[in-house]
């Protein structure tokens, strides 16, 4: 059986979308004939929030654990002096400090093997210094981890594998400097790899802007069949119409427009609007607050996924904002769970002004910039509303669908095809080719 070393930086127990993917592949690979062996950090959640990232491990010893699936190594985590400040002062004190410590690091880890990081980078020498693998592959971002995967491929003569979640330098709200920075470490670090994978056609291109390594590869995204499967028998609510979003705000989605509309519909009527595991807790909490919207919206802490969407399942619809060219994760979910999708917008004003100004990367000709609402479209899995006014529409309609039913219906094909396993096995015959 070929072994795979990953060099994966999220990971479960830690509550983030990027952890996903790591997580499918260290558990469906070995079915298909390679062996996992993940390096990651200790991981604890302590908080239920953004502070979980900079907390320090439980232990300062590395931990390995055996399990049915693979080799997890989880390597002690050291907070640096701008982390342990936010821990005990919070975001308030000693910003210039915490700055200036954030970018010497953040300038310096890919110079030296420095950096609350480098310790995925150590855990993964040991390990190699009494135990061979047959592929490294490292998951990014954080993309410093190409660097130690491309140092590893080096000193132990193994290939390696660079799996782009995101793209690296693409991004065009980076200074101009940063984005040299970047692109220079980028084409370096890439030299030896000797494939690279990424989520969808349009993150391939775009990479492949900067760098040219011959053998390229798409693995998309998709739903944990497994966790799917154990909530598929949980039945909509019919008491109550709910609609829920699971996940991250952007600057470019147009979340404040959506809220004051539904504020405004679900007056008087049997309705609610959830949030669970947003990153701007906050804020939302504050508009909730100040226009009195306690009785219809509400906002939830974040949540493993297990615990997730035995919730999400009994909701009604699935709010999701327009990614554009990227198709993101939640939508797997979402298809997963065979809730009907509430897709806003396809072609709104206000929407459309958002994406002009925040939005990150630019577009490419001859790449859909429309791909949730193609997968949405091929699996008929919900609504594609073009701006607020059709919003007002189809909410009448589905309270109307709710008021007479007690569910709303959601008759979605094809959907297996987008699980996680899938793309397991797309990597695993990868790294037999290798």
């Amino acid at each position: 059986m070929k072994r795979l070393l990953i060099l994966a930086y999220d990971f479960p127990p830690y509550v983030s979308v990027g952890g996903l993917r790591p997580y499918a592949w260290y558990k469906y690979l070995k079915e298909f004939g390679v062996y996992p062996v993940v390096v990651t950090r200790q991981w604890e959640n302590k908080y239920g929030n953004e502070l979980d990232y900079i907390a320090p491990s439980p232990s300062l010893e590395t931990v390995d654990e055996e399990t049915e699936y693979g080799t997890i190594i989880r390597t002690p985590y050291k907070p640096n002096l701008a982390n342990r400040l936010m821990l005990k002062y919070g975001n308030v004190k000693f910003s210039l400090v915490r700055k200036a410590v954030t970018a010497f690091y953040e300038f310096a880890q890919f110079l030296f093997f420095v950096g609350p990081k480098s310790g995925l980078y150590r855990g993964a020498k040991d390990y190699l210094k009494n135990n061979s693998v047959d592929v490294i592959l490292a998951t990014g971002e954080p993309f410093i981890l190409f660097k130690y995967a491309s140092a590893l491929s080096r000193k132990y003569n193994i290939p390696w594998i660079a799996d782009y979640r995101d793209p690296w330098v693409q991004n065009r709200k980076r200074s101009q400097f940063m984005g040299h920075w970047n692109s220079f470490f980028e084409r370096h670090f890439l030299q030896n790899a000797a494939a690279m994978t990424t989520v969808s056609e349009f993150f391939k291109k775009k990479i492949r802007e900067n760098i040219s390594v011959s053998r390229t590869f798409m693995i998309p995204n998709g739903y944990n069949p497994a966790v799917v499967s154990d909530v598929l028998h949980i039945k909509q609510k019919s008491d109550r119409m709910r609609i829920a979003f699971a996940g991250t705000i952007y600057n470019w989605h147009p979340y404040k427009s959506v809220l004051s509309l539904f504020s405004d519909f679900a007056k008087g009527k049997n309705i609610e609007l959830n949030f669970f595991g947003v990153n701007r807790h906050k804020e939302l909490s504050q508009m909730i607050a100040e226009n009195h919207w306690e009785e219809c919206i509400h906002v939830y802490p974040r949540m493993n996924l297990n615990e997730l969407l035995p919730i999400l399942s009994q909701h009604n619809l699935m709010l999701l904002f327009n990614e554009y060219s990227i198709m993101g994760t939640k939508i797997y979910d979402y298809i997963g769970l065979r809730r009907k999708i509430l897709f806003c917008y396809s072609n709104d004003q206000d929407a459309l002004f958002l994406k002009k100004k925040f939005y990150p990367i630019d577009e490419l000709e001859g790449v859909s910039n429309h791909v949730q609402e193609d997968l949405i479209r091929n699996t008929q899995s919900g609504i594609i509303v073009k701006d607020k006014a059709q919003l007002l529409t189809e909410l009448k309609k589905l309270y109307n669908e709710f008021t007479a039913k007690g569910c709303i219906a959601c008759d979605s094909q094809n959907v297996e095809q987008y699980s996680r396993k899938h793309g397991a096995k797309l990597l695993a015959e990868l790294v037999k080719e290798i």
